[in-house]
Order: structure tokens, then C-alpha cells, then sequence
């Protein structure tokens, strides 16, 4: 077996003021090429790639990018004179990037250089935020970075220009657990332009989709045991879906589903552009003004609140139709047109109130919990690449979780009021009542009911809508950076 090695190091380039630097740097790159040519057949191909640069966060499409601007003779894989030849090019590219940041020639780029730079391409941030993406790449602690930490820290990574550069410190995700009430992403103008954005929103959907369907029973047993309590779904969450598996089968577990998946394009679309509108308002004279935290979120909680009273009503909907018998309702027509008919439209925003009110508990402590985890990371690894996939997983699993605990008690009540059926024309129980009536007879307990298998859905859903959102950006063409991928480049 071989030894494990360790890369940071290997593929430093030695000082132009060192004796022979371009001689030890090839003996450097001889040595990086030897250690991941694993199988010692003279070649590196993807999967030794991978396994040789795993600590660095780079992805798949990265390497594939690195794999196909170095084999000149497409091949698939790379020689040592194809390997060596793409380091040297790419440093070229690397050293008038640095070059073009480092306004001032004295050799160090600061966090107020980054920030004027990306201001240039339309991607504003604060001189906090630039100062957290040096810290990234500042291994010695001077608060700026020279040349050999610029170098090492991109000379893997497949870019060539500024844009590519800010795409990869602002990279997105979209991670889907059955609720929308998250704030949105920034873009920039580039972005908005380039068509990028409605790709992400798009793999974002489709893969909200896949998670929701995937997680779909867990869901079902959830509402069950938040309207119903004891009734009917007693004991632990097996003895649930043995209820629900007697009452209407193996099919029954996906009741509500459908519509469940229905309202993400429509909610996802209406948010994303109410959320630029109220940057807009919010910016007032300001255009290029970067929003600060407490302003995105009050512009998240603002756009979630308008997403949501315009397809509140399908909200409505889902809830019925998975608290449906068997023979209830024949499809989502047939549910809306009943619910119509007999307790009128005002039946549709029922439980809008404490719906509306859980979109701050739950949109605030996520975003300020998902920034305290990544910026708690990156100060802890100060210097080292990108954070990766489990990182960023995890902590949108985290941060989700806390906001759900946060605004669990206003959706159980949500719920209730959702599903009560009544007669057109007669009184509709309040929100207190509800939340008197719920306290009273099960106790401040009551206010958790079905949320152990919320809490079950979590890591699965975010895993699954997690590997779905990166499979559908390769198929709609972006990479994880945010470019164009495959041949074709934007």
C-alpha cells in the first residue's frame, strides 16, 4: 500500500530570487505528477485525480475542466509534458489576475483590492465579507495575501478571469426540506444576464421535486400527527405508516404529493423576483449598494410572505389531500371544487396568519445560523480550500432544523386550522383559540406533535435534493462555479 501523502507543499513554486527556480519547480511537479500517477502507467486520469487532490474541495467538474484544457492530444488523460505544460499556462493566467487585483504593485492584495475588483463586474460586497474571502487564503496571518498563497490556493481550480473568480467565492446551493421559507440567493447582473440564474433556480426546482417525492411519507405521517394527535396514528413512527399502509396502501404514503411539488416553481419564481424588487426599494438612490444581513433578511421575510399569500392556497389543498380517506377526493380538481362549494373561499387562506408569522422565526435563525457555521468554519480553517460538500451540507441541515424548531409550534397550528372543515358562513376558530384549545387539552408538548418525523426527513431530504441539484447543473451546463460547462462555454 501506498504511504498517504499530503498536499500543500508539493506544488509550490519557488522564488524568483531562489537559486534555479523553474528547475526545482519541475522537480516539484515531477514529484506532485509521480504521487498521483497511482498505478504508475504514466498517466493521470479523473478517479487518480480525485483521490489525490480529494482535500482540496475541488468537484467533478472542476477536474474534468483541468483534464480538458491540459490533454492536448485528447486522450482523456494527461502526461507528464501535458500536466506540467497546463500548471505552467495556468499559472501565467493566475499571475495577471494577481497582477490586475494588486492595484497599488507592492506585491500583497488586501481585502480592500478584492473588493474593488469584484465591484467591477458587478458583484458587490462588504469590506467584512472581503476580508473573510482573504482570511480563506491568508495561511501566515498578515491579513493579505502574496503571490505564493494566491497561487496555491487557485492552481487547481479551472479559472481564467475575475468573473470566474467571484463565482467561485459566492457559489450557491439549493437544498430543499419541504419548506420555502429560506432567503434567497444574491446574483449578480452578470449572472441575471447571462441566463445563469433561472438554470440554478431550475436545478433547484427539479431537485426539490425529487427530495420532496423521496421524503414524501415522513411527510404525510407528520401532518397526520399534527392534526389527528392521538387519534387514529398512535405509538412510535412505524406504528404510523402501519395505519396509514391499512387504511389506503403502499399509494396512500404519497397523498398530497403531487401538489406538494406542484407550488415549488410557481413559489420559487414569485420569491426570487419579489426579493430583487425589495432589494431594489430597500437600495432606494443606491443601486450598487450591498445589502447588509439584517437587510437581506427583512427582504427574504418580505418576499416569503408575498411567495406564500399567492399560492397559499394550494397550501390548503396539500393539506387536505393528505389527510384524505380512500374515495375522498378524486384528484386536486375535485378537492378545490368541494372545498368551494361548501365553505367558500375564505376556506382557501385558512391558517394564513400564523403561517405568515412563521416565515421570521424560521428564515432568521436559518440565515443566522447557516452564516455562524460557514464563517465559524472558515475561521477555524483559515487559509485551507473550499469548505466542500459535506461542510456546506451539513450546515444547511443545521441551520434548517433550528428555524423548523424555531416556527414549529405556528405550522402545527397552521396545519389544524387548514384542515378543519366547516360550513360556509359559520364562525372560523381563531389563531389564539387554537393555540389555547392545543395548550389545554395536550400541553405545551402539543405544540411538537408529529415532530419527530419532520426532524427523520431532514438529512435525507437535504442529501437527496443536494446530489439532484449537482447532476441537473451538468446537465443545464453550469459547473459548480457557476460557468457554462461541457464545450460549450457562455
Amino acid at each position: 500500500m501506498r504511504p498517504q501523502w499530503t498536499w500543500f507543499p508539493s506544488a509550490h513554486c519557488q522564488d524568483s530570487k531562489s537559486p534555479g527556480p523553474d528547475q526545482e519547480r519541475e522537480r516539484r511537479w515531477a514529484e506532485l505528477f509521480d504521487q498521483l500517477d497511482v498505478n504508475k502507467d504514466g498517466h493521470i486520469d479523473i478517479v487518480e485525480l480525485r483521490t489525490g487532490l480529494a482535500g482540496r474541495g475541488l468537484s467533478r467538474g472542476s477536474l474534468e475542466k483541468m483534464v480538458e484544457a491540459g490533454d492536448t492530444n485528447q486522450d482523456g488523460v494527461l502526461d507528464f509534458n501535458e500536466f506540467t505544460e497546463y500548471l505552467r499556462s495556468h499559472e501565467k493566467e493566475l499571475k495577471l489576475m494577481f497582477r490586475s487585483l494588486d492595484k497599488n504593485n507592492d506585491g500583497q492584495i488586501d481585502a480592500a483590492e478584492i473588493q474593488h475588483s469584484l465591484r467591477t463586474i458587478g458583484v458587490e460586497i462588504s469590506l467584512k465579507d472581503a476580508t473573510r474571502i482573504l482570511q480563506r487564503m491568508d495561511k501566515d496571518g498578515t491579513m493579505t495575501i502574496d503571490w505564493d498563497e494566491w497561487r496555491d490556493f487557485f492552481l487547481f481550480r479551472p479559472l481564467t478571469n475575475m468573473e470566474d473568480v467571484a463565482r467561485y467565492w459566492k457559489r450557491s446551493m439549493m437544498l430543499d426540506i419541504g419548506e420555502q421559507l429560506t432567503v434567497p440567493d444574491d446574483f449578480s447582473e452578470e449572472e441575471k444576464k447571462s441566463g445563469y440564474v433561472w438554470r440554478q433556480l431550475m436545478a433547484g426546482a427539479f431537485a426539490g421535486s425529487v427530495s420532496r417525492t423521496g421524503t414524501a411519507p415522513l411527510d404525510r405521517l407528520k401532518v397526520f400527527r399534527q392534526v389527528r394527535g392521538f387519534v387514529g396514528v398512535k405509538g412510535n413512527v412505524l406504528s404510523g405508516f402501519q395505519y396509514m399502509l391499512k387504511e389506503g396502501g403502499l399509494r396512500s404514503l404519497w397523498r398530497g404529493n403531487g401538489i406538494n411539488v406542484l407550488k415549488i416553481a410557481p413559489e420559487t419564481a414569485i420569491k426570487f423576483a419579489a426579493y430583487e424588487k425589495i432589494k431594489n426599494v430597500m437600495r432606494s438612490k443606491n443601486e450598487t449598494r450591498n445589502l447588509r444581513v439584517h437587510e437581506r433578511f427583512v427582504a427574504g421575510s418580505l418576499a416569503g410572505a408575498t411567495a406564500q399569500t399567492a399560492i397559499y392556497p394550494m397550501e390548503v389543498l396539500k393539506t387536505r389531500l393528505t389527510l384524505r380517506t380512500t374515495g375522498q377526493y378524486s384528484g386536486i380538481a375535485d378537492c378545490a371544487k368541494q372545498i368551494l362549494q361548501r365553505e367558500g373561499v375564505a376556506a382557501f387562506y385558512k391558517g394564513y396568519v400564523p403561517n405568515l408569522l412563521s416565515i421570521v422565526p424560521y428564515a432568521g435563525i436559518d440565515l443566522a445560523v447557516y452564516e455562524t457555521l460557514k464563517f465559524a468554519w472558515l475561521n477555524r480553517n483559515r487559509g485551507l480550500a473550499d469548505p466542500g460538500v459535506m461542510v456546506l451540507v451539513g450546515c444547511g441541515a443545521v441551520s434548517s432544523t433550528c428555524g423548523q424548531l424555531a416556527s414549529y409550534p405556528l405550522a402545527l397550528i397552521r396545519t389544524r386550522m387548514q384542515a378543519q372543515a366547516s360550513v360556509k358562513g359559520a364562525p372560523k376558530p381563531s389563531m389564539l383559540a387554537s393555540l389555547h384549545h392545543i395548550v389545554t387539552r395536550e400541553g405545551v408538548a402539543g405544540l411538537y406533535r408529529g415532530i419527530s418525523p419532520n426532524l427523520l426527513k431532514v438529512i435525507p431530504a437535504v442529501s437527496v435534493s443536494y446530489v439532484v441539484y449537482e447532476y441537473t447543473r451538468i446537465v443545464l451546463g453550469v459547473d459548480i462555479e457557476g460557468r457554462r460547462g461541457g464545450k460549450e462555454k457562455a
